[in-house]
Protein backbone atom coordinates (compact mmCIF):
# COMPACT_ATOMS: atom_id res chain seq x y z
CA UNK A 1 0.00 0.00 0.00
CA UNK A 2 1.44 3.40 -0.92
CA UNK A 3 1.88 6.20 1.66
CA UNK A 4 0.76 9.59 0.45
CA UNK A 5 2.65 12.10 2.04
CA UNK A 6 0.78 15.92 2.60
CA UNK A 7 2.62 18.70 0.91
CA UNK A 8 5.47 20.28 3.08
CA UNK A 9 3.94 24.16 3.14
CA UNK A 10 5.97 26.75 5.56
CA UNK A 11 4.60 24.68 8.48
CA UNK A 12 6.49 21.64 7.28
CA UNK A 13 9.26 19.83 8.92
CA UNK A 14 12.30 21.39 8.38
CA UNK A 15 15.26 21.33 10.81
CA UNK A 16 15.18 24.86 11.83
CA UNK A 17 11.25 24.94 12.72
CA UNK A 18 10.40 23.93 16.36
CA UNK A 19 6.82 22.80 16.06
CA UNK A 20 5.26 19.77 16.39
CA UNK A 21 5.18 17.64 13.71
CA UNK A 22 1.57 16.26 12.96
CA UNK A 23 1.20 13.81 10.53
CA UNK A 24 2.32 10.37 10.82
CA UNK A 25 1.93 7.94 8.81
CA UNK A 26 1.62 3.64 9.27
CA UNK A 27 4.85 1.80 9.06
CA UNK A 28 5.80 -1.66 7.98
CA UNK A 29 8.22 -3.66 10.33
CA UNK A 30 10.70 -3.13 7.48
CA UNK A 31 10.63 0.65 7.70
CA UNK A 32 12.01 3.31 9.13
CA UNK A 33 11.76 7.48 9.57
CA UNK A 34 14.51 8.75 7.65
CA UNK A 35 15.40 12.53 8.28
CA UNK A 36 17.36 14.08 5.09
CA UNK A 37 18.47 17.80 5.39
CA UNK A 38 20.65 19.42 2.54
CA UNK A 39 22.78 22.21 3.53
CA UNK A 40 24.91 25.17 1.38
CA UNK A 41 27.07 25.95 3.21
CA UNK A 42 29.68 29.10 2.94
CA UNK A 43 32.69 28.85 0.37
CA UNK A 44 35.81 27.35 2.38
CA UNK A 45 33.57 26.44 5.56
CA UNK A 46 33.41 23.20 5.58
CA UNK A 47 35.72 21.46 8.40
CA UNK A 48 34.48 24.51 10.72
CA UNK A 49 31.11 23.64 9.64
CA UNK A 50 31.72 19.89 10.07
CA UNK A 51 33.20 20.35 13.80
CA UNK A 52 29.89 22.27 14.17
CA UNK A 53 27.24 19.61 12.78
CA UNK A 54 28.53 16.31 14.29
CA UNK A 55 26.88 15.66 17.73
CA UNK A 56 29.04 14.91 20.46
CA UNK A 57 26.83 11.64 21.16
CA UNK A 58 23.94 10.51 18.73
CA UNK A 59 20.78 10.67 20.03
CA UNK A 60 18.74 7.32 21.43
CA UNK A 61 16.53 6.43 18.66
CA UNK A 62 19.00 7.38 15.34
CA UNK A 63 20.15 3.93 14.19
CA UNK A 64 22.47 5.41 11.16
CA UNK A 65 23.43 8.61 10.20
CA UNK A 66 25.28 9.45 6.72
CA UNK A 67 27.73 12.58 5.51
CA UNK A 68 27.17 13.26 1.89
CA UNK A 69 28.90 16.33 0.63
CA UNK A 70 29.33 17.66 -3.04
CA UNK A 71 32.76 17.54 -4.46
CA UNK A 72 33.88 21.30 -4.05
CA UNK A 73 32.69 20.76 -0.42
CA UNK A 74 29.88 23.61 -0.05
CA UNK A 75 26.85 21.28 0.25
CA UNK A 76 26.26 18.62 2.68
CA UNK A 77 23.36 16.37 3.10
CA UNK A 78 22.78 14.57 6.35
CA UNK A 79 20.94 11.35 6.17
CA UNK A 80 19.92 9.71 9.12
CA UNK A 81 17.58 7.20 9.93
CA UNK A 82 15.18 6.83 13.23
CA UNK A 83 13.48 4.10 15.26
CA UNK A 84 10.09 6.28 15.10
CA UNK A 85 8.96 9.64 14.34
CA UNK A 86 8.48 10.00 18.42
CA UNK A 87 12.65 9.76 18.69
CA UNK A 88 13.06 11.68 15.48
CA UNK A 89 10.88 14.84 16.75
CA UNK A 90 11.97 14.26 20.69
CA UNK A 91 15.49 14.82 19.35
CA UNK A 92 14.69 17.63 16.99
CA UNK A 93 12.69 19.71 19.56
CA UNK A 94 15.75 18.95 22.11
CA UNK A 95 17.92 21.73 23.70
CA UNK A 96 20.96 19.51 22.21
CA UNK A 97 19.91 19.93 18.06
CA UNK A 98 18.96 23.45 19.15
CA UNK A 99 22.74 24.62 20.38
CA UNK A 100 23.26 21.90 17.02
CA UNK A 101 21.70 24.41 15.28
CA UNK A 102 22.90 27.51 16.68
CA UNK A 103 26.74 26.08 16.13
CA UNK A 104 25.90 25.59 12.45
CA UNK A 105 24.42 28.77 11.31
CA UNK A 106 27.82 30.86 10.72
CA UNK A 107 28.83 28.07 7.84
CA UNK A 108 24.87 27.94 6.69
CA UNK A 109 23.82 29.95 3.33
CA UNK A 110 20.03 27.72 3.03
CA UNK A 111 19.11 24.77 4.09
CA UNK A 112 16.20 22.31 3.30
CA UNK A 113 14.66 19.11 5.17
CA UNK A 114 12.70 16.38 4.42
CA UNK A 115 11.37 13.23 6.60
CA UNK A 116 10.52 10.14 5.10
CA UNK A 117 9.30 6.68 5.34
CA UNK A 118 12.08 4.32 3.85
CA UNK A 119 13.74 0.92 3.61
CA UNK A 120 16.77 -0.66 2.40
CA UNK A 121 16.55 -2.01 -0.81
CA UNK A 122 17.53 -5.59 -1.03
CA UNK A 123 20.03 -6.08 -4.38
CA UNK A 124 20.21 -9.55 -5.55
CA UNK A 125 24.09 -10.76 -5.60
CA UNK A 126 25.47 -11.48 -9.43
CA UNK A 127 25.80 -15.17 -10.25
Amino acid sequence: MPISFPRLTESGWFAAQRGPVRYVPPMESDQSVVWITTRTIRPGSYEDFRKAWRPASFPQGMTRAYECFSEERNEVVGISWWDSFEARERYRLSDVEAERQRAMAPFVEAESSGLYVGRELEIPKSP
